[in-house]
């Protein structure tokens, strides 16, 4: 299972007073953990401008981040629209637009522009009805839905280890140490490297370093079999992410 990395969004529910309605972002592995230790204060690990603030309630977090520079970098655009390279027209508070309303706008300016807008990401909202974006997210963003937070396992010892298929990269024929990836379909035995698969998928878009995704390239062993598509998470998780995220 790959490592949990969520960029939240925290708004407070004090009945009165000043703090009703702040709201928070931040990064964590563990985002049950992370609410606990908010509405504990700072001596329960939580962040000083949130200590005192609360109680806080979680209103959604993004996941699916290949690196922690990746999700921090996130975390810092979507705290700071203004200072942050990627975004070239951030857009503006309103006037008296509620903190979480500008934030919710704010989401899917950050989830377009690149490098994000090429990661798998997803959105998970908790506190449902679900609010409506006022722009849609890229296609492959996933939104998923749940009252509660996640509880992780964590697990001891080394991760399950990938194994290495014997044949050969079905697109340039050698047999390397990298684990291969295979098509989706069970009956596709369609089985190449992450690094030749990216090069395919990337060939209509040059100036790209991730693939969204892409069809598999063995059409002649199944039919419709060529309407496949291995996903980006796959890719993602063998090609380490970029050093540019």
């Amino acid at each position: 299972m790959a490592a949990m990395r969520a960029v939240y969004l925290l708004r407070s529910a004090a009945p009165r007073g000043r703090c009703r309605g702040r709201t928070y972002v931040g990064f964590t592995v563990d985002p049950r953990r992370r609410l606990r230790q908010h509405n504990g204060g700072r001596r329960r690990g939580g962040a000083r401008r949130t200590s005192g603030r609360g109680p806080w309630e979680m209103e959604l977090f993004v996941h699916g981040f290949p690196s922690d520079v990746a999700a921090l970098r996130f975390e810092w655009a979507w705290q700071h629209p203004n200072s942050s390279r990627c975004l070239l027209a951030p857009p503006t508070r309103r006037p008296r637009e509620q903190p979480i309303s500008f934030a919710l706008r704010l989401l899917p300016c950050l989830l377009l522009a690149p490098p994000w807008n090429r990661l798998p990401l997803r959105i998970r909202w908790l506190r449902p009805p679900r609010p409506t974006l006022e722009l849609a997210p890229p296609p492959h963003v996933v939104e998923e839905e749940g009252a509660g937070l996640p509880r992780l396992k964590r697990k001891k010892g080394r991760s399950q280890e990938v194994e290495v298929e014997s044949w050969g990269c079905g697109l340039c024929g050698e047999a390397q140490a990298t684990p291969l990836l295979r098509c989706p379909r069970p009956q596709c035995k369609m089985a190449a490297h992450p690094l030749c698969l990216a090069r395919l998928f990337l060939a209509p878009e040059p100036l790209q370093l991730l693939p969204v995704g892409g069809a598999c390239p063995s059409g002649s062993v199944i039919a419709d079999c060529c309407s496949s598509v291995i996903s980006t998470p796959l890719l993602i998780v063998f090609l380490g992410g970029s050093a540019s995220l």
